[in-house]
């Protein structure tokens, strides 16, 4: 169980990266090339920011891997702490990148400016938090935690989850990822090329 419940975890990574990396080459194409903003495509990616890793990953990480790490060793006490207060301050980054799109959208004379900072700032931070994750504490967790341990995560990770997690925002993240990917031009999408 413990190569499942790490798929699925790295699976969830790659998604998060390819919509950070998505918004980080739009907001370049807009900077270079000068081409215009898809405001629908741009709010569905940081919704996708918001549903998927504040309100469905992150909160996953916490009850299953972080717990029962957090049972099993103290090495990891430091790593988990830092973790853990990263995915608190999840929400003020999200807000930051709403009212940055809102005032682009606006069309404030620094919107894209502002935007793009937010983008790269938020950027920036979640790469971080995903090497630490997985350079860090999945090493640590494949030394400490125990089949059984292994077997409960996998399960939290999967589509039929633990209870407690609504299984349709499951369904809900993964058709708002396909509509982004249909959305956005290539190379990030399959959607039309924009002008």
């Amino acid at each position: 169980m413990l190569n499942s419940a790490l798929a699925i975890i790295r699976d969830e990574h790659r998604s998060l990266a390819a919509v950070v990396h998505g918004l980080r080459y739009l907001i370049r194409e807009m900077r270079e090339r000068q081409a215009v903003p898809d405001f629908r495509l741009l709010w569905a990616m940081i919704f996708y920011l918001e549903e998927f890793p504040e309100k469905l990953h992150h909160p996953k990480e916490n009850a299953y891997l972080f717990a029962r790490l957090r049972e099993r060793t103290h090495e990891a006490d430091e790593v988990i702490a830092h973790l853990e207060q990263q995915h608190s301050d999840g929400a003020g980054h999200i807000r930051g990148l709403e009212l940055a799109l809102g005032h682009f959208e606006a069309e404030s004379p620094d919107g894209l400016e502002k935007f793009s900072a937010a983008v790269e700032t938020f950027a920036d931070e979640i790469v971080r938090h995903m090497a630490v994750e997985e350079n860090t504490l999945i090493p640590l967790a494949k030394k400490h935690l125990t089949t059984e341990d292994w077997v409960e995560i996998g399960a939290a990770f999967s589509e039929n989850g633990d209870p407690r997690f609504d299984a349709d925002v499951d369904h809900e993240c993964r058709d708002l990822f396909t509509r982004i990917v249909n959305l956005a031009p290539a190379p990030i999408g399959v959607g039309p090329a924009r002008k």
